[in-house]
């Protein structure tokens, strides 16, 4: 009926019609859009359940998740995904997450690859920060390794070497790095975060879910409890957020560094299968409205 009443305004003429059409059209498409993008802000403030933006080859932009190859790995299949947030715009300054994937483990749904991490996302609901999945880079350095580390100095210089200039291009605030994982990503975030004075000291804060560097010893290199807590103490007090389980031998180490201790009932918060939810072990919880994922968002707005 709209249509029909401005149709017969503007005129009868066909070419008028035609352009009254198209006006109506690209009206419709610009309130879509803006719908669209209030949805987003509302899940970013915790509403309907996140759902991660695929990983594309296209060139970074707003609200955009992309597939980046570094300079030094070109020719490779080495590659880390920048995804900058709904709210981006050149010249701003935010600041950054950076998250390490768990392993390979169908029985929980996880592939160990960087374009399916998704705790990161979580934290930010898209808007506020960029977020970078780094790789684990394989032994053979022509691609990411889905299971431990590969090559663990050439992961660690990785991430020394792309972060700054990720920042530099991007927007990222040196001041405000975070660095986050879950499983082996929740132990990569000291194994590797916190391998070198160099790399340990990027980091603002650290948050991890399900497992923590030092909990228990794994069949490879320094492993062990008292390796893993000369790595912790290169934070040198600064914030950590701990969740999940297999950590709680940090409880004898406070003094290391400014822990909080969140422990999510991931079989409360889901009714286990529920989509792609398979198993408790999952970093898909901070996906879903919950007093736990508030905390969260709470611990990050108090520290970033």
């Amino acid at each position: 009926m709209v249509l029909a009443s401005v149709t017969r305004t503007i005129g009868r003429n066909e070419g008028n019609v035609m352009k009254c059409k198209l006006f109506l059209w690209v009206a419709y498409a610009a309130v879509c859009c803006c719908i669209a993008e209030s949805l987003r802000a509302d899940e970013g403030r915790g509403g309907n359940d996140l759902v991660t933006p695929e990983m594309t080859r296209q060139d970074p932009a707003a609200g955009r998740r992309v597939r980046q190859v570094a300079p030094e790995y070109k020719g490779t299949d080495v590659y880390h995904a920048l995804y900058l947030p709904g709210d981006w715009k050149p010249g701003g300054k935010y600041p950054v997450i950076v998250e390490y994937t768990g392993n390979e483990f169908a029985a929980c749904g996880s592939t160990g690859e960087v374009k399916d991490a998704n705790l990161g996302y979580g934290v930010s609901g898209g808007r506020g920060f960029i977020w970078v999945s780094m790789p684990y880079i394989a032994k053979d350095k022509q691609q990411n390794t889905r299971t431990w580390w590969g090559d663990r100095q050439a992961t660690v210089d990785y991430c020394k070497l792309n972060l700054p200039r990720i920042c530099k291009q991007f927007g990222g605030d040196l001041e405000a790095l975070f660095i986050c994982g879950f499983s082996r990503g929740a132990i990569g975030a000291s194994y590797i975060g916190l391998a070198d004075d160099e790399i340990a000291a990027f980091w603002k804060g650290v948050f991890t879910h399900d497992h923590f560097d030092g909990d228990r010893k794994w069949g490879y290199p320094a492993s062990d409890r008292a390796s893993a807590l000369k790595r912790l103490s290169r934070l040198q007090g600064r914030p950590v957020l701990v969740c999940g389980g297999a950590n709680d031998f940090l409880q004898e180490h406070l003094e290391l560094a400014a822990f909080t201790f969140l422990h999510p009932p991931i079989a409360e918060i889901f009714d286990i299968p529920d989509g792609k939810v398979i198993h408790p072990h999952t970093d898909l919880w901070m996906h879903r409205a919950s007093e736990h994922r508030r905390q969260v968002r709470k611990w990050f707005a108090k520290h970033r």
